[in-house]
C-alpha cells in the first residue's frame, strides 16, 4: 500500500494501476477498500471520472472505518470543487485517525478557501499542538486569529514565535514578520503601539521606504499631521536624492526623471517637467502624453504643461528652438530637428483632446499628418480624437490605417480591435486579433482561454448594440466563469504564501478575493447581461415585435430587415454548432468505450469537453429574471456603493412584483445621498406603484408605510418630481429624468415633457455627446410616445453642436480636408477638463 501511495505522489499512474490490478486480482483482496479508493484516485488523475467515483465509493462501502478511503473521497470531491462535501469527508477521516497531519492540512486549506475562519482556527491549533517546531504551524495559527479579528491573540502568537528566532542581517523573513505585526496593530487601531513597534525593530526592517511610509501614515491616523508631514518631507527628499544619484550614474535613464513629477510642485515641478518634456519631444517618445496623463488630475500642473508646450510650438515654428530666450549657442550649437515640432504637435493634439477642445486637437494633429502622413502613432491619435468626438466609424478607420502601417505591433493591433468592436465590427475585430493568437483556433476561443476580458466585454457590448442577445450573453457568462476560476486559483496560495512568508500579501490576497467581483470587468459584463435579460423578459426571442419595439439605433426598414436576416443566420449557425457539438460528444463517447475495451493507455485518454454556451439557448432561457438576479447578487453585495446596482435591483424586482425587495433597492440607493437622475425615475415609479397597489398584505403595507415615510416624507409623485426639477433645472440629464417621470405619471403632458427633455439652452450643464445621445435614445425608444417630428428636429440641433458624431449625422460622416476640420461648440461635448476618462 505504501508503494501504491508513492506511485500516486510521484505521478507514476500507469505503475500505480498495475499495482492495483495485482492486489485486486487476489481473491482475498478483490474488494479491498483502500486499494479500490487509491485506484479511483489515480483514475481521477487520468480524467476517467466516472470510473474513479465508482471505485472510490466501492472502497468506502467496503471499509467505512478507513481514514484513507474517506481522505481519498474528500480529494475526489475537492477536485470537483465540491468543497463542502470534501470538508465532511475529511472530518470523517479524522474520526478514524485524529492525528493525521496530511488530512488536517488538507482540511485547513478547504476551510480557509471557504472562509470558515472558526474551523480554520481549530485545525491550525491542532496542527500547532502536533508540530510546534514548524514555523508554518505558528504562522497559520496567528493568521487564523487575525482573520477572526482577535488581534490581541494574533499578536501574542506571533510574539511567542518571534522569540524563538535568531535573525540574520538583512533577514527578509524576519523583517516581514515585524511588518506583519505592525499591520495587525494598525488594524486594531493601536497606532501609537505600531509606531513604537516600528521604532523598536527599525534596524531589522529591510524595506526602509515602506517603514517610513507606514510611520507617516500612522502619525496621520493619530492626528499628528506635523509629524506625518515631516516624515513625508524627509521621504520625498530621500527619494529625490535617490533619483538624482541614479541619474548621475545613468544620465540617459528616463524613470528617475519621470517619477519626481508625481510629488514635486511649483517651480521645482516646472523646471523638472520642462526638462522632461524637451528631452522626450526631442527623442520622439510616442508614449509621452500617456506617461504624463496621471498629472492631469492637478489643474496647476495641467496649466504649466499647456503653457510650456504651446510656447514650444510657437518657438519651434519661428526659430526651431524650444524657448524664445534660447539661442543656438545655448542649445549646443544646433537647431531642433523638424521631428521635434512633429511630436510637439502630436502632444498638443492629445492634450486638447483630453480637455475636450476638439477644434484645437484636430488642428494640431492635421498639421502633423500633413507633414508625416505615414506615421502610425499620428493615425492612432486622430482616431482617438474622432472617438471622443462621437464618430467611431472614422475612429476605427484611422486605427485600421495605423495597423496597416505596422502589422507587427501588438499594441496597435489590440487598440484597432477595440475600436472595431466599439464600431460593432465584431468579425473584423476577431480577424484583427487572429494575427497574434494561436494558430489552429479561432481568435475568440483563444482569447477566452487567456481570460482576455477587455475583448470579451467589448464583444458583449457590441453584440448587445446589434441586438444579437445570445452572442452577447455568451461573452457575459464567459467573463463570469473567469472570475469563478480566479477564485478557485487562490487555492494553491494558501500553502505557498505560508511557505514563502509573504504574510501581508497573503492577507491582502484573501481580502481581494472576497471582493473580487467588484472589478470593473465583472461590473461591465453583469450590467450588459442584466439589461439583456430585462429586455428578454419583456420581448422574448421569437416575438415578432421584439425588435420593432426596441430599435435604439433608429434603423430604417431596409436596415432592420438586414439585421433580422443576420439574426436568422446567426440562429442557424448556432443550431449547426449545437449539432456539431452533439456529434463530437457521441464520437468521444464511442472512443472512450473503445479505449476501455482495448485497455488503451490512460494517459492518452482525452477529457470530455463541457457543453458550450450556445447563443440560441442563452437567449431563450426559461426565466430571464432569474438569470438577471444571478448577475445582480454580487453587485448588491460588493458594489452597493454604485447607484447602478440599486437601479438594476429595482428594475428586476419591479418586474417580479416584489414590493419589499423594490423597497430595499430604493432604500439602498437613497442612502447613497445621490441625485442620480436614473434613480429618481425609479423613486417616482415606486411611489406610484405603492399608491396604486390595493391587494398588498397588511404586513407588507405596514413595512412600506414605515420605511417610505423617512424617504418620501408623504410627498406626492408630482411634488417629488417638481422638487427634483427645481433643484436640478440647469442639468440636462436631470431634466431628461424629470421629463420621463412627468410623462410616466401623465401621458397628456407629452408636449411639456418633450420640451423639457430636448432643451439645448446654452445655460444648461451636461450638454455632452453622451448625455444628448441618451436623450435621443429615449426618444427613439418612445419613452415619450410617438414623437418622430420632435426626434428629427432634436437630431438636427445636436448635429449642429456635434458635427462629427455619427449618432446625430443625417448621413454617413465623411472626413473633410484638414483645413475644414472645425468643431463649433464641440469643446462642451466631451467632459469636465480635469475629469479622468477612459482612453
Amino acid at each position: 500500500m505504501i508503494i501504491l501511495i508513492k506511485c500516486y505522489e510521484v505521478k507514476q499512474y500507469r505503475q500505480g494501476l498495475k499495482l492495483c490490478k495485482h492486489i485486486l486480482s487476489n481473491p482475498k483482496f478483490s474488494e479491498h477498500g483502500e486499494t479500490l479508493a487509491m485506484k479511483g484516485l489515480i483514475l481521477n488523475c487520468l480524467s476517467r471520472k466516472e470510473e474513479a467515483y465508482d471505485h472510490v465509493k466501492r472502497g468506502l462501502r467496503n471499509d467505512l472505518t478507513s481514514h484513507v478511503c474517506w481522505h481519498v473521497f474528500g480529494l475526489l470531491q475537492r477536485s470537483d470543487r465540491k468543497y463542502d462535501e470534501a470538508i465532511k469527508a475529511y472530518r470523517n477521516a479524522l474520526r478514524w485517525d485524529k492525528d493525521n497531519l496530511q488530512i488536517m492540512r488538507d482540511l485547513s486549506l478547504l476551510q480557509i478557501q471557504m472562509r470558515d475562519y472558526d474551523g480554520y482556527r481549530e485545525t491550525r491549533q491542532r496542527l500547532l499542538e502536533l508540530r510546534p517546531g514548524q514555523r508554518a504551524s505558528w504562522i497559520g495559527y496567528a493568521i487564523s486569529w487575525h482573520l477572526l479579528k482577535d488581534y490581541e491573540m494574533a499578536l501574542a502568537v506571533i510574539e511567542e514565535f518571534r522569540k524563538t528566532l535568531n535573525p540574520k542581517p538583512y533577514d527578509y523573513e524576519y523583517s516581514e514578520l515585524i511588518l506583519y505585526q505592525s499591520s495587525i496593530l494598525e488594524e486594531a487601531c493601536r497606532y501609537q503601539d505600531a509606531i513604537n513597534h516600528l521604532q523598536k525593530y527599525e534596524k531589522d526592517i529591510v524595506d526602509k521606504l515602506f517603514l517610513e511610509e507606514s510611520r507617516a501614515r500612522l502619525y496621520q491616523l493619530l492626528g499628528d499631521t506635523s509629524s506625518s508631514a515631516a516624515v513625508y518631507r524627509k521621504t520625498i527628499e530621500v527619494r529625490q536624492k535617490i533619483y538624482s544619484d541614479v541619474l548621475e550614474q545613468q544620465p540617459r535613464a528616463s524613470l528617475p526623471k519621470k517619477l519626481p513629477l508625481t510629488f514635486l510642485t511649483g517651480d521645482m515641478f516646472r523646471d523638472h517637467v520642462d526638462e522632461y518634456l524637451r528631452r522626450s519631444l526631442r527623442k520622439g517618445v510616442p508614449s509621452l502624453f500617456t506617461s504624463l496623463k496621471p498629472l492631469y488630475t492637478d489643474s496647476s500642473k495641467v496649466s504649466m504643461i499647456q503653457q510650456l508646450t504651446t510656447t514650444y510650438y510657437r518657438t519651434l515654428i519661428d526659430k526651431q528652438l524650444f524657448h524664445p530666450e534660447d539661442t543656438i549657442e545655448s542649445n549646443e550649437g544646433e537647431l531642433e530637428p523638424p521631428t521635434t515640432l512633429l511630436w510637439t504637435q502630436a502632444y498638443l493634439a492629445q492634450h486638447y483632446d483630453y480637455l475636450g477642445d476638439f477644434k484645437q486637437a484636430f488642428h494640431h494633429i492635421n498639421e502633423a499628418l500633413d507633414a508625416t502622413p505615414t506615421l502610425p502613432e499620428l493615425q492612432m491619435i486622430k482616431g482617438k480624437i474622432f472617438k471622443h468626438a462621437g464618430n467611431m466609424q472614422l475612429a476605427a478607420q484611422h486605427l485600421d490605417e495605423a495597423q496597416a502601417m505596422d502589422t507587427a505591433d501588438r499594441y496597435i493591433n489590440c487598440v484597432c480591435a477595440k475600436y472595431m468592436l466599439r464600431n460593432n465590427q465584431v468579425k473584423e475585430a476577431e480577424a484583427m486579433c487572429q494575427n497574434f493568437t494561436r494558430e489552429g483556433a479561432s481568435a475568440a476561443d483563444n482569447l477566452n482561454e487567456m481570460q482576455c476580458m477587455w475583448f470579451q466585454t467589448e464583444c458583449a457590448a457590441a453584440y448587445s448594440r446589434r441586438q444579437q442577445w445570445g452572442d452577447a450573453l455568451r461573452h457575459c457568462h464567459q467573463v463570469d466563469k473567469h472570475f469563478t476560476e480566479i477564485t478557485e486559483d487562490q487555492f494553491d496560495f494558501h500553502t505557498y504564501c505560508l511557505r514563502k512568508f509573504t504574510l501581508r500579501s497573503y492577507v491582502s490576497l484573501l481580502r481581494l478575493e472576497d471582493v473580487l467581483r467588484n472589478h470593473r470587468f465583472y461590473f461591465k459584463a453583469a450590467s450588459i447581461a442584466i439589461k439583456i435579460y430585462l429586455h428578454l423578459h419583456s420581448h422574448p426571442v421569437g416575438d415578432e415585435t421584439s425588435h420593432g419595439e426596441s430599435n435604439p439605433s433608429n434603423l430604417s426598414a431596409s436596415e432592420l430587415k438586414k439585421l433580422k436576416n443576420k439574426q436568422r443566420k446567426a440562429q442557424k449557425k448556432a443550431a449547426e454548432e449545437k449539432a456539431a457539438a452533439e456529434e463530437a460528444a457521441k464520437r468521444q463517447t464511442t472512443a472512450d468505450k473503445n479505449n476501455k475495451a482495448s485497455g488503451a493507455d490512460a494517459d492518452s485518454e482525452v477529457s470530455k469537453k463541457s457543453d458550450e454556451l450556445l447563443p440560441s439557448k442563452l437567449e431563450r432561457c426559461a426565466d430571464p429574471l432569474e438569470q438577471a438576479i444571478r448577475f445582480l447578487v454580487p453587485l448588491q453585495t460588493l458594489c452597493s456603493h454604485k447607484i447602478e446596482s440599486h437601479i438594476f435591483a429595482y428594475e428586476i424586482y419591479s418586474r417580479r412584483g416584489k414590493p419589499l425587495l423594490m423597497l430595499k433597492a430604493i432604500k439602498g440607493g437613497y442612502n447613497l445621498h445621490t441625485r442620480d437622475p436614473r434613480f429618481h425615475v425609479c423613486m417616482v415609479k415606486f411611489l406610484i406603484y405603492v399608491r396604486a397597489a390595493s391587494n398588498l398584505p397588511d404586513s407588507v403595507k405596514e413595512v412600506l408605510d414605515k420605511e417610505m415615510s423617512s424617504i418620501y416624507n408623504n410627498v406626492t409623485p408630482q411634488a417629488l418630481n417638481n422638487k427634483f426639477l427645481d433643484d436640478n433645472k440647469s442639468s440636462l440629464p436631470h431634466r431628461l429624468a424629470a421629463a420621463q417621470a412627468m410623462y410616466y405619471m401623465d401621458q397628456s403632458c407629452q408636449t411639456a415633457a418633450l420640451e423639457l427633455a430636448c432643451s439645448l439652452d446654452n445655460s444648461l450643464s451636461g450638454v455632452t455627446i453622451q448625455n444628448c445621445s441618451e436623450v435621443y435614445a429615449s426618444l427613439t425608444k418612445q419613452d415619450f410616445g410617438e414623437c418622430s417630428e420632435k426626434m428629427e428636429s432634436y437630431k438636427k440641433s445636436c448635429h449642429q453642436l456635434f458635427p462629427f458624431s455619427s449618432v446625430f449625422s443625417p448621413e454617413p460622416v465623411v472626413e473633410k480636408p484638414s483645413e475644414e476640420v472645425v468643431c463649433n461648440g464641440v469643446n462642451s461635448g466631451h467632459h469636465d477638463p480635469l475629469t479622468q476618462h477612459e482612453q
